[in-house]
């Protein structure tokens, strides 16, 4: 008997389905992968196999069986029984998921010490081995720290920690490395690996990367539109997909190719020896400079906590630098608060967790409507035209347009954000992690819209990533940061093609393949 069996499985938002037909088993100490592009019900699936349906949705046929049990026919108190003995959830958005008025360690230790497994010092103790194995900061501190004060990499490694503190049977991981760097993301990879085959734990590994899930998979699964499109063996499907769907995965996993450099510009932002921090603490960025010039783009790679997100917000005026300017086409820029509306609108920012930058309580049309109205007043008519020309640039259906945030998917959600920062028709736009929570079909399909309308606009673009391979793709001009400095900074064929700097070799190194056993050689 299967640890999870899930047969014929439709899950259905109204009358029409989202999982149409999916049937799929993981045995105990095995690693099943699901892949597929955003909206293609990777995520609904993997909550069903917990038992559990968000809202709107049901269940309009198929079983799913834990253990042996039918999930959606046990009671409430059975299957909270259930959920607390046997599975785990690793969440998509850790920011969404922690609450931000409790310490860390009191979130990963909750179920333990409600169950009463285990005394608040030994809680405790486990939590500060799992912090070290996952290489977070401080391991003996950093437990005592509130989600805000933490990085999302951080952020995420922590949930980490809470799924397997517990040594469930069973654990879905829905992109559980989205916002991690890729050096991290080894060692988490690692622990994953280590969880799995140690203790015999089964996984249902949700993602959009193939790269990532081709390590730890014994087997794939590939989704699309909420239906089965191909599975098999990792090793023959990655070497000979059968259909063309998932042949595109793979062949777009392995082009490159740096991005045509145009003639250089007028620059649009300047950033001169900023140095910028939180509270009283330390310093988070120190001493950078740069600049983006009209119609290219420079990309800001670096480990979670290097400082990247904290010299974006310094960009855009939410956080005032401590010593250093941020000028825009040569005039200073104070604080967001003494910036005028111009100002504000010639910058804008598309934010790395969309869970948190859009309002669960407003529609996409309003969502994407608003800076429209804000910035340039236009009559309501004159506004839905342009929301839906930008639901349409995006990529998203216009059926979407009256739906919440939480009846989309993290990929749509996403593009709803890029497209309610292009609706202010910015001159400068930062993109902090942008195409974390995509699959490489839709990522790329972003980064050509991006393209064109930088193209069109001669639109400057600050992209932070830690995808180093996508920056090598955009980006015409890097900068490497390390623990809130400047390693390496220069054209993209240079620092990525023949870096100087052995961090930056080490990051490089650190990319994921589709090679067999590319995984355990990079971990020894």
């Amino acid at each position: 008997m299967s640890l999870l069996d899930i047969s014929g499985l439709v899950i259905a938002a109204g009358s029409k389905p989202i999982v149409d037909g999916v049937s799929l088993t993981v045995e105990s100490g095995e690693v099943l992968g699901l892949i597929g592009e955003s909206g293609a019900g990777k995520s609904t699936v993997g909550l069903a196999a917990l038992g559990y349906l968000r809202p709107g949705c049901r269940l309009a046929a198929g079983s799913v069986s834990l253990a042996g049990e039918p999930v959606f026919q046990l009671s409430a108190e059975a299957l909270r029984a259930l959920r607390r003995s046997g599975v785990a959830y690793v969440a998509q958005s850790a920011a969404a998921a922690f609450n931000p008025a409790f310490r860390l360690v009191d979130q990963v230790l909750e179920v333990s010490r409600l169950l009463g497994r285990v005394s608040r010092g030994d809680g405790v103790d486990q939590a500060r081995e799992l912090f070290a194995r996952l290489e977070l900061p401080d391991p003996s501190e950093f437990g005592r720290r509130y989600p805000h004060q933490v990085s999302g990499g951080q952020m995420q490694r922590a949930m980490v920690a809470m799924a397997l503190i517990n040594a469930p049977k069973l654990i879905v991981f829905d992109e559980p490395t989205t916002a991690l760097d890729v050096t991290t993301q080894i060692e988490v990879l690692r622990v994953i690996r280590s969880a799995i085959r140690g203790q015999g734990v089964a996984a249902l590994y949700i993602s959009h990367d193939l790269a990532v899930v081709s390590q730890l998979a014994d087997r794939i699964l590939v989704l699309r539109d909420g239906r089965m499109v191909e599975q098999g063996a990792t090793a023959e499907l990655v070497a000979r997909p059968r259909t063309d769907y998932v042949r595109a995965l793979v062949g777009l996993r392995h082009t490159g190719g740096l991005a045509q450099v145009e003639a250089a510009a007028q620059p649009v932002l300047e950033i001169d020896a900023i140095s910028a921090g939180y509270g009283h603490g330390p310093d988070v960025v120190q001493g950078v400079s740069l600049r983006v010039d009209e119609g290219r783009v420079t990309a800001i790679v670096g480990q979670s906590g290097s400082g990247k997100s904290t010299l974006a917000r310094t960009v855009v005026g939410l956080l005032p630098p401590r010593s250093g300017r941020v000028r825009l086409h040569g005039a200073t820029l104070p604080a967001l608060a003494s910036r005028t509306r111009e100002d504000r609108r010639r910058i804008q920012l598309v934010q790395q967790s969309p869970d948190v930058a859009l309002n669960p309580h407003q529609t996409v049309r309003e969502v994407i409507g608003r800076p429209i109205q804000f910035f340039f007043g236009c009559a309501p008519q004159e506004v839905d035209r342009r929301v839906r020309a930008l639901l349409a640039a995006t990529e998203l259906s216009e059926d979407l347009i009256d739906r919440l945030p939480d009846s989309l998917s993290g990929g749509q959600k996403q593009r709803v954000c890029i497209a309610r920062a292009l609706g202010a028709e910015p001159e400068l736009l930062v993109c902090d992690e942008i195409t974390s929570a995509l699959d490489l079909l839709v990522e790329d399909s972003i980064i050509a819209l991006l393209r064109r309308i930088q193209l069109e606009r001669r639109l400057a673009i600050l992209f932070i990533t830690h995808n180093l391979w996508l920056a090598r793709r955009f980006a015409h001009e890097v900068v490497v940061m390390s623990a809130g400095r400047l390693v390496e900074a220069g054209p993209a064929a240079q620092v990525l093609g023949n870096p100087h700097e052995p961090y930056t070799r080490e990051l490089l190194a650190a990319v994921p393949t589709l090679e067999p056993g590319w995984l355990e050689h990079k971990l020894g």
